[in-house]
């Protein structure tokens, strides 16, 4: 394995929440150690780790001492700053590289790079104040959303706008940050494609898995997803060429929606990603360690699909049925690890097995 890295290495990740706690779960079945860094302490993923930076993106020496203390550094969420990659890309490879969190942090930025791939988009402009508003309604129509440029995760920094009577409520919302308006996109459902790509340039796709929210929250994800051949056959190639595009390093997760006229890509995220944790119980590599397969230099596995699986988020009060779920055949629970029961928040997830091979 020409430039790969051997077991025994260190990884440092960005991040110790729980994407964070399953890379490190993966990567330690691989024979490596990771590093996080994470400001918070008693994190999900230090529980897993085997080293701990508890320090802020600001602190530069935390970040140096981090960098030479690991072979190479990856993420868990794409809100890092820049000026800690600064710091961290003078010492230590970075995977994935700078242009996929340039492309990913900012709406605009990432509907105009999708736009100029010559993928279909929801009709967008950016928003500034209430002239910029006003434009976007007269030239893209109603009813829409607006979203904060970055930041907005889960269904955060978002507004939706039906009548124009909305409109000044929504420009509140936004509280001054800097916004992108979306045109509604009439869909039947919302699909996302899990890829993967290494820095010789294989890339690997799993299967679309179908995918249902409440309040802009993952509830569940479904695999295999309503879809054509040529559907699944789409969605699979805009991805590869997303990944491609970018010279990306490690798994991105590509979110869909289904329409009459064709798919429309919704965003991406260039990370692992809460509609891939079903292959943790529906394929022999899952999602994790093909992120560390990629960012090690080790070739991609296999991720063929062998069971229809259905993935669902354990949120907030969900936890209460834990003791139900512990008694169901087939069902494959993964817990964060996280001390306080949250409304909103993700405490874990279960993957049922609803078809194996006869």
């Amino acid at each position: 394995m020409t430039d790969s890295l051997s077991p025994g290495a260190t990884i440092g990740i960005l991040g110790g929440g729980q994407l964070g706690r399953m890379l490190s779960v993966a990567a330690a079945r691989l024979g490596f150690k990771t590093c996080i860094f994470e400001p918070g302490g008693d994190c999900p993923a230090s529980h897993v780790a085997n080293f701990h930076f508890k320090a802020e993106y600001t602190d530069e020496d935390a970040l140096r001492r981090f960098a030479d203390s690991v072979d190479v550094i990856t993420f868990e969420f794409e809100n890092i700053p820049a000026s800690a990659l600064d710091v961290l890309e003078r010492i230590t490879p970075v995977h994935p590289g700078r242009r996929a969190l340039k492309v990913s942090q900012d709406r605009l930025t990432e509907k105009a790079f999708l736009s100029d791939l010559g993928l279909a988009t929801a009709p967008f402009a950016a928003v500034d104040d209430a002239e910029d508003l006003a434009e976007a309604m007269a030239e893209i129509g109603l009813p829409a959303i607006l979203k904060t440029r970055r930041f907005g995760y889960d269904g955060k920094g978002q507004a939706r706008i039906m009548t124009a009577q909305d409109a000044e409520q929504a420009l509140a919302d936004m509280n001054g940050a800097a916004a992108i308006y979306e045109g509604f996109v009439e869909f039947s459902h919302e699909v996302s494609v899990i890829a993967a790509r290494n820095a010789a340039g294989d890339v690997a796709c799993y299967d679309p898995g179908e995918n249902v929210h409440d309040d802009g929250i993952l509830r569940t994800t479904t695999v295999p997803a309503r879809l054509t051949a040529a559907q699944r056959t789409d969605a699979v190639l805009l991805a590869a060429k997303i990944l491609n595009r970018l010279k990306y390093v490690g798994v991105m997760g590509v979110e869909l929606f289904v329409t009459a006229k064709g798919l429309v890509v919704n965003e991406i995220a260039p990370r692992v990603h809460n509609s891939g944790h079903w292959t943790q119980s529906g394929c022999a590599i899952d999602q994790f360690e093909q992120h560390i397969r990629a960012v090690t230099g080790w070739p991609l596995g296999d991720g063929s699909r062998y069971a229809d699986v259905v993935m669902e988020n354990l949120i907030g009060d969900d936890m209460n049925r834990l003791p139900q779920i512990m008694h169901e055949a087939d069902a494959a629970l993964h817990l964060y690890g996280k001390a306080e029961v949250k409304p909103g928040r993700k405490m874990g997830h279960v993957n049922r097995i609803m078809r194996k091979p006869t």
